[in-house]
């Protein structure tokens, strides 16, 4: 069996049945809670000149762990002072993926987001956020050009529902970035007037109101020195780091790790040699859940770049292929495991298999059927010089094909409907049962006594006939197998 990571595609989506109106499904459904490793979305504020690019990037570094660092640079390319200097290397610097933008409008930023995604940067760092509030293009010039259009009679009051929608489509597009998050924010002094009395009472961020908390830890900054002002993490309560950089973000990384990493969960249980069916689907409906489907991985054996997906649907194939070779597979099961996987959407996840000293792309799909193929019972022929009735056949009902398994309310109506097609009117039993009969080689005293085997054998008798005189091609296989019936068991 070779490897075949590479070669998987994403199953067909068979999209489910319709329900009825008047049946209610609830779309809502509890799962276990558990802490996943998380990513750093992390505010650093502060006046002109504090520290906040500086301190960003080597944060960014610790967190990255070797990934590229994306920075947003909204402050007419101030970030490139601390860039490498080509040929100098001994002036140090930092190494990062740049953007200069001076056009600060929501929607710039979330199509900046996108493409960090889509670069697969490690860590984002937007130096600054503020400009996205109060700079050129930013939510207080959309809200200033909301209110002076025509059509609204409401002036800046009613200009903000517009704004709001994009501030919020803004916010979920950073902060559902899938690395982690840096911003700075600039701060301005902040007074209050008592009559004739101006008082200093304290410094005020350049963005909305309360914005910070849409962040894990906020740190001030005042000349170099940053003190942590919000966090939910508990040892770094009102830390207090000269030069934050390296050890403050291992602390940091330290309350994002406590958890279980997701992929990793996924990987280890995938890697399981007593992996099963069930199971298998289950991670991969897990992983589709969490988004985590094309997370880039190492393979757990191999070592080789692989994603999650691919990992899965080769585990999946290994399950199949192994389930199929058992000795307790039998006809009915094969069936039964066609029809999950066609139900389920993973009928066509590709398996290499070596046939005749080749390697062959298969279909899970291809495989189940072939298994199937060759466990499929032998028609029993019936007794010399008789043919099948619906008289009494008690004897001859309990003389069943192999599988015990009795027919399925779909197997049933799928032969009614395909037998009327056919012409065999469904208010003639005798002769529809006649025609059963003779296709899976006994008598059938009624169609409720076919066993789940049998009944698949009949439905893929009758799928055989299609397209022009399909009706006239069908009863001359009735009269064909008839003929057989009545030949000498020797003969």
């Amino acid at each position: 069996m070779a490897d075949h990571r590479h070669r998987d595609r994403p199953p067909h989506h068979h999209p489910a049945a319709a329900r009825p109106p008047e049946q209610h499904v609830n779309a809502f459904s509890f799962a276990p809670a558990t802490r996943e490793t998380a990513r750093a979305r992390i505010a650093l504020q502060g006046p002109g000149g504090s520290g906040k690019t500086k301190t960003g990037l080597r944060l960014a570094e610790k967190f990255a762990n070797g990934g590229p660092i994306g920075v947003i640079d909204t402050e007419r390319g101030s970030a490139l002072k601390y860039a490498p200097v080509p040929g100098r290397p001994d002036l140090g610097g930092h190494q990062f993926m740049h953007l200069p933008m001076a056009f600060c409008s929501p929607e710039n930023l979330i199509a900046a987001v996108r493409a960090a995604e889509e670069a697969r940067i490690a860590v984002l760092f937007v130096d600054s956020w503020s400009h996205f509030w109060a700079g050129k293009g930013g939510l207080l010039a959309r809200v200033e050009e909301e209110s002076k259009k025509a059509s609204n009679r409401g002036g800046k009051f009613t200009a903000w529902a517009p704004v709001n929608d994009l501030e919020q489509d803004m916010l979920d597009a950073l902060l559902n970035f899938p690395g982690h998050v840096i911003v700075s924010m600039r701060t301005k002094n902040d007074y209050s007037m008592e009559g004739k009395t101006v008082t200093k009472v304290g410094v005020k961020t350049v963005q909305r109101e309360g914005s910070e908390y849409e962040f894990d830890v906020v740190i001030d900054m005042i000349e170099g020195t940053g003190t942590v002002t919000k966090t939910r993490y508990e040892p770094l309560y009102n830390a207090s780091v000269h030069h934050p950089g390296e050890d403050f973000a291992e602390v940091i990384l330290e309350q994002l790790g406590q958890g279980v990493d997701p992929v990793a969960a996924i990987v280890d249980a995938a890697a399981d040699d007593e992996l099963t069916l069930d199971a298998v689907l289950q991670l991969s409906a897990d992983a589709a859940r969490r988004n985590l489907r094309q997370a880039q991985i190492l393979h757990p054996t191999g070592g080789q770049p692989t994603t999650v997906d691919a990992l899965l649907r080769e585990r999946l194939g290994d399950v199949v292929t192994a389930l199929l070779a058992n000795e307790s597979m039998t006809y009915d099961r094969a069936i039964e495991l066609h029809r999950r996987a066609e139900a389920d959407g993973w009928i066509a996840v590709e398996r290499m298999v070596e046939e005749d000293g080749n390697l062959v792309v298969f279909t899970l799909g291809d495989l189940i059927k072939a298994r199937g193929t060759a466990l499929r019972p032998t028609p029993q022929k019936a007794p010399e010089n008789s043919t099948p009735s619906t008289g009494n056949a008690t004897a001859a009902s309990t003389s069943h094909q192999p599988g015990s398994e009795a027919v399925t309310a779909p197997q049933s109506r799928k032969i009614f409907a395909t037998l009327a097609g056919l012409g065999f009117d469904n208010g003639d039993r005798e002769r529809r049962l006649r025609a059963i009969s003779l296709i899976v080689g006994r008598q059938v005293p009624t169609q409720n006594d076919l066993t789940f085997g049998e009944a698949a054998v009949v439905i893929e008798t009758l799928d055989g006939f299609t397209g022009d005189d399909a009706a006239g091609r069908f009863r001359e296989h009735l009269n064909e197998l008839l003929d057989a019936a009545k030949q000498p068991a020797h003969a």
